[in-house]
């Protein structure tokens, strides 16, 4: 974490970054931000955000179906995340956190939060590099783990069982989601860093082989 925080810090000194922490569910993405926010407090002022407080609405996340298509095409609201916080972030002025709580299915207003000239913009989510955001970032970690660890990790967060089965039919429209995201999008190679998170307890940074634009 000390090494990825060195990278980050040494990103246009003196400007404000904005740093996506990407991944499929239950790779560890928000758990990763988090303690890579702790590490960088103490050199730059961060701002943690999350995709996940930009989720349209239940009703339009499933108006089209309940597949894996609308899962990739319709789960967050990408314009928003820009107007909210993207473009003022970009300007130095006060931004939104968040527009919608996806638990309760409801809009939210929290405050607006400040802008430092040196913020580090921290934000974890999933599809954070399809093409609509890929020119968002300064920098992009992507964190690897395969769905085999991943799918059962990231439903031990809910009550009750559970298929950790990635092929499972109960998993089919997120993990046939992400397929295609990455299919699309190829997030590994796009992203500056890689952190190997299959184990929790050793985790292993490596620079990406960047593809050519």
């Amino acid at each position: 974490m000390r090494d990825l925080a060195d990278r980050v810090v040494a990103l246009r000194p003196g400007e404000r970054v904005a740093v996506a922490v990407d991944g499929v569910d239950g790779a560890g993405k928000t758990v990763l931000a988090d303690q890579l926010a702790e590490v960088l407090a103490g050199e730059r002022d961060v701002l943690r955000v999350s995709i996940d407080g930009f989720h349209r609405p239940r009703a339009e996340r499933v108006a089209r179906g309940r597949g894996p298509e609308t899962f990739y095409a319709d789960s967050y609201d990408y314009d928003a995340f820009r107007g909210a916080v993207v473009e003022p972030f970009r300007r130095g002025e006060p931004l939104r956190p968040a527009v919608n709580d996806v638990v309760a299915d409801r809009p939210v207003h929290p405050e607006p939060v400040a802008v430092g000239l040196e913020t580090v913009l921290l934000a974890d989510g999933i599809f954070l590099q399809r093409p609509e955001l890929r020119d968002v970032w300064d920098a992009t970690i992507w964190v690897e783990v395969p769905f085999a660890v991943s799918v059962p990790r990231g439903n031990a967060r809910f009550i009750g069982e559970h298929d950790p089965d990635p092929d499972g039919e109960s998993n089919h429209r997120y993990v046939g989601g992400q397929r295609l995201y990455l299919a699309e999008a190829d997030p590994r190679g796009h992203a500056t860093w890689v952190v190997d998170n299959t184990d929790l307890d050793s985790p292993v940074l490596h620079a990406a082989r960047r593809r050519r634009p």
